[in-house]
C-alpha cells in the first residue's frame, strides 16, 4: 500500500535509512522473544476468550511479524470458538512497515499460520495482503483501535532525512528536543485508542526520565491511565543482543489509579508467567527474579517517573520539599564542556604551529586519575572572538594554514554543511574566560559521583560536566556533591546503563537539592572540606547525612567508583 495522499510531500525510502538505531545498532529488525509477545498480548486483553473478530488490533511496525503471528493464532482460536468464518476477519488486524522486504516477510509468515489453521489459500492470501500494509504509520490516516501492541523502532530523530524529520515534528508534539522516534509512535498509538482500548509496547525507557520525554509524560498524566510498568534493564527480552534499556507498559484512556511496577532479572518465561498470574489472578509473586511494587498514586504533569520503591520515592519527595535545586540561588551553574565536532582536528598538543592566543588548555575525562588532574598538555582551538564572531583567518595565517590542511574533514561535519564562512567553527563556543574559574568536574558516565576540584587551569571537554559557583566554597560543595546523598538524587533520575553505570548529565545534576551554605555550621563545613581533600568518601557520606538532617538513606544499588 502506498502512502496516503494527505502527505504534503513524498518521502523516498532512503529518508528512513539515515545513520544508526538509537541503540547503536544499524537499522534492522530486532525481534521480541515469543513469550514477551505473549505477555504483552495478555496485558492488553487480546485473549482467545474474547470476541476478537469484532475488535481491531494495530501493530504499527511489523518487522517480520513477531507480534502478528501469535496475535493471529489467538484471533483464529477466538473466531473458531464463536463460529466466525476466516473470510470475515479483514478488519481485525492492521499493521504497517516502510520496508517492502519486511512487508513481504510478515505476509509470508501470516499466510503460513493461516494455512496451518486450515484457512483456504485464497482467503489466506487476501487476509495477509489486507492486514499488512506498506506505508508509514506516522503519516497514514487510520480509524481507532481496541488494541495497540508492538516494539516501535528506536531511531534518533536527527538521523532521519531533514524533510521527513520536519514533517514528523509538525505532526507530533511529543517529538521535543532530541526525542527518539519511538516517542511519536507512543503518541500516535495513544491517540488511536478507542475509549475502552489499551496500548502496550516494549520500548526503550529513556523518555520516562529525560527532558525530551516531558511532553509525552504530560499527555499521559492528563488523559491516560497507566496500568502496569515492567522494567527490563537487567533482562534480555530480544532475540539478539542489543543495548536498548527496555520496559513494557500498558496504558488506556482515563485517569491513573493504582499502578503495578515490576522488574524482571532475565525476562525468562517463568518470570513473565509469574507477573501475568499476579495481574490476572491476583496471585502473589514469589519468584526470586521478579520484584513488584504497587503505586497508589502516579506522577503529575511532566515530572520524571522515578520508579524505585515507594520508600525511595517518599524520601526523594521529602528532600525536594525541604531543599532547593542546585541552581536555585542563581550563583551556582551546571554546564557541559565544549563539543568540537572533530576532536582529531580541534584538539591539539603543545607545540602545534598555531598562534598561541588561539589555543585554550583543555581537560578531558581521561586526564583525571584518582581524583587528580594530570596535565596532558593538550589544547582546544578557539575559532571565536570574545563577542562570539568567528575569527578572521586573514589575521591568523598559521591557524588558516592548519584549517586548510583539514578543510575536507571539517566541511563534512553537520555543523559546517551549507556554510561558506563558518566551516571551521566548533559545535560549541570555546570560552577562554572559563579557564581561570574554579570548578567541579563530573565525568559523564560513571558508577557513582566522581567529583574532582579543578582550581582554574583548564577548559572542560564535552565528556565532562562542570559546576561553578560564587555562593559556595567549592571544596565544601565538592564534598556534598561527592556524597551518597547527592548520588541518591542522580540515581533516582538518571538513565541506568548496563553494568550499573549512570549518565551524569546536566539535566540530572540539576535535580540535586542542597542546603543553604549559611545554614551549615562552620565545624561541618570544615569537616566537609577536609574529607573532600582527603577523598574520604565514608566520612563525606556521614557528614552529608548531617547536612541534610538525615539519619540514614535507604539502600540503593550503585557501582562505587569514587576514588
Amino acid at each position: 500500500m502506498q502512502l496516503q495522499m494527505d502527505l504534503p510531500t513524498s518521502f523516498g525510502r532512503t529518508a528512513y535509512q539515515y545513520g544508526e538505531r538509537s541503540s547503536g545498532e544499524t537499522h534492522g529488525v530486532v525481534l521480541t522473544k515469543p513469550h514477551i509477545v505473549e505477555l504483552i498480548l495478555d496485558l492488553v486483553g487480546y485473549t482467545p476468550e474474547r470476541s476478537l473478530a469484532s475488535l481491531r488490533l494495530l501493530e504499527p511496525a511489523a518487522g517480520t511479524g513477531a507480534f502478528l503471528v501469535p496475535a493471529v493464532r489467538r484471533l483464529l482460536a477466538s473466531a473458531r470458538r464463536e463460529s466466525v468464518k476466516p473470510s470475515e476477519l479483514d478488519k481485525a488486524i492492521t499493521t504497517y512497515d516502510v520496508d517492502p522486504t519486511h512487508v513481504d516477510a510478515t505476509r509470508s509468515a501470516l499466510r503460513k499460520v493461516l494455512l496451518e489453521h486450515d484457512v483456504p489459500g485464497r482467503t489466506a492470501n487476501r487476509l495477509a495482503e489486507h492486514w499488512v500494509r506498506e506505508g508509514d504509520f506516522l503519516l497514514t490516516p487510520e480509524k481507532p483501535f481496541d488494541f495497540v501492541v508492538g516494539n516501535p523502532p528506536y531511531i534518533r530523530i536527527e538521523q532521519l532525512a531533514p524533510d521527513l524529520q520536519a514533517e514528523y515534528r509538525r505532526r507530533y508534539s511529543s517529538l521535543f528536543d532530541r526525542a527518539d522516534l519511538y516517542v511519536a509512535f507512543i503518541e500516535r498509538g495513544l491517540d488511536l485508542l478507542k475509549p475502552t482500548g489499551t496500548l502496550s509496547f516494549i520500548c526503550a525507557d529513556r523518555w520516562i526520565l529525560n527532558k525530551y520525554g516531558a511532553p509525552l509524560r504530560k499527555k499521559l498524566a492528563d488523559n491516560f491511565r497507566m496500568h502496569v510498568y515492567i522494567d527490563l534493564h537487567r533482562a534480555s527480552p530480544f532475540e539478539s543482543e542489543v543495548i536498548a534499556y527496555p520496559s513494557i507498559f500498558a496504558i488506556s484512556p482515563g485517569k491513573t489509579e493504582r499502578v503495578v511496577v515490576a522488574s524482571m532479572a532475565s525476562a525468562a518465561p517463568d518470570e513473565c508467567l509469574s507477573i501475568q498470574r499476579h495481574l490476572s489472578q491476583q496471585q502473589p509473586v514469589h519468584h526470586p527474579g521478579v520484584s513488584l511494587s504497587t503505586y497508589d498514586s502516579w506522577f503529575q504533569g511532566d515530572e520524571p517517573w522515578v520508579l524505585s520503591s515507594p520508600e525511595h520515592l517518599e524520601l526523594l519527595r521529602s528532600l525536594e520539599a525541604r531543599f532547593q535545586p542546585i541552581e536555585a540561588d542563581g550563583m551556582t551553574k551546571v554546564r557541559i564542556g565544549v563539543a568540537t565536532g572533530s576532536d582529531k582536528v580541534f584538539i591539539v598538543p603543545k607545540g602545534v604551529d598555531i598562534e598561541p592566543d588561539r589555543l585554550v588548555p583543555l581537560v578531558k575525562r581521561e586526564d583525571i586519575e584518582n581524583g587528580r588532574i594530570r596535565d596532558a598538555q593538550r589544547y582546544v582551538i578557539n575559532a571565536f572572538e570574545t563577542d562570539g564572531r568567528l575569527v578572521d583567518l586573514k589575521q591568523y595565517p598559521r591557524l588558516a594554514r592548519y584549517f586548510r590542511t583539514h578543510e575536507d574533514a571539517l566541511r563534512k561535519r553537520h555543523v559546517a554543511q551549507n556554510k561558506t564562512t563558518g566551516w571551521f567553527r566548533t559545535i560549541d563556543r570555546v570560552y577562554p574566560e572559563l579557564v581561570p574559574v574554579p570548578k567541579l568536574l563530573v565525568p559523564d558516565i560513571a558508577g557513582s559521583n566522581e567529583v574532582v576540584f579543578e582550581e582554574g587551569h583548564y577548559h572542560p571537554h564535552h565528556n565532562l560536566y562542570f559546576v561553578t559557583s560564587t555562593a559556595w566554597d567549592m571544596e565544601v560543595l565538592g564534598g556534598l556533591l561527592s556524597s551518597r546523598v547527592a548520588l541518591f538524587f542522580i540515581w533516582s533520575y538518571a538513565v541506568k546503563m548496563r553494568g550499573g553505570y549512570l549518565r551524569f548529565q546536566a539535566q540530572y545534576l540539576r535535580r540535586i537539592r542542597l542546603p543553604h551554605p549559611e545554614d551549615l555550621p562552620k565545624k561541618l563545613t570544615g569537616a566537609l572540606r577536609t574529607a573532600f581533600r582527603q577523598r574520604d568518601f565514608a566520612k563525606l557520606d556521614e557528614l552529608a547525612l548531617a547536612a541534610y538532617g538525615l539519619r540514614t538513606l535507604p539502600r540503593f544499588d550503585f557501582v562505587d567508583t569514587r576514588r
